[in-house]
């Protein structure tokens, strides 16, 4: 048989400990279990007669902000936890297929991936000079614009994907939010080439605008958009 590469998750400690002998720690409602999330998964050889794994351009980490633990944490962003990362386009589909879609999720959780050692926040060395573009629709609806974010981003398909950093749904009382990252706000050119192909990819008819992190950290809710992709 051909030698074929295999995309093996280094165990998570929770995992170790369990083999140990120990109890997990009991998960918070609507927490979504950890998953090899601190490293990227590991190849390793071995003799099987299956097709090759697709790889992709990078690697990619979930993580999930849990609304029962945002409530118990004083400092922004303490809350939010790396889920898995994901270097295949199998893997990607194996853990998308078993995880909670953003119609799913409880009120108050955020959803996010990201590249690989880029963390879903503000003072992120390489998030801290961008900004975002978000939409928005009525609860229940973002699973297809989530989908097909994550594969244009995954995939590559944006014409300056180098300044993609991440994705974000959120799911709110009334509304959902999905948000696209990116780390030089400056960059006119590169941030409304961005924001048109993400508006062609979901084929999105209402007006996206696009907030520099700046902006949203000294004025909150009441930022204003720099940029527009009508």
């Amino acid at each position: 048989m051909a030698e074929e590469a295999v995309t093996v998750a280094r165990p998570s400690e929770e995992k170790g400990r369990e083999r140990e002998g120990e109890l997990p720690e009991e998960l918070e409602e609507g927490e979504i279990a950890e998953v090899g999330a601190a490293e990227p998964p590991v190849e390793r050889r071995v003799d099987i007669g299956g097709p090759r794994p697709h790889p992709l351009e990078h690697s990619w980490t979930f993580w999930f902000d849990n609304p029962s633990a945002k409530a118990k944490q004083a400092a922004w962003g303490s809350s939010i936890r790396p889920v898995h990362t994901f270097v295949t386009v199998e893997d990607f589909w194996s853990l998308y297929n078993n995880i909670r879609h953003p119609s799913k999720l409880p009120v108050g959780a955020d959803f996010h991936c990201f590249k690989y050692k880029i963390e879903p926040k503000w003072e992120d060395p390489i998030c801290a000079n961008g900004g975002k573009w978000t939409i928005s629709c009525a609860r229940g609806k973002a699973d297809t614009f989530w989908l097909h974010t994550l594969l244009a981003m995954i995939g590559e398909q944006f014409d300056y994907g180098d300044e993609i950093c991440g994705a974000v749904v959120s799911v709110r009382g009334k509304q959902e939010k999905v948000a696209l990252w990116t780390k030089n706000a400056a960059n006119e050119t590169a941030q409304l080439s961005i924001g048109r192909q993400w508006k062609e990819f979901l084929d999105y008819n209402d007006t996206i605008g696009y907030i520099f992190h700046d902006d949203a950290k000294k004025l909150d809710k009441v930022a204003k958009t720099r940029y527009t992709v009508v």
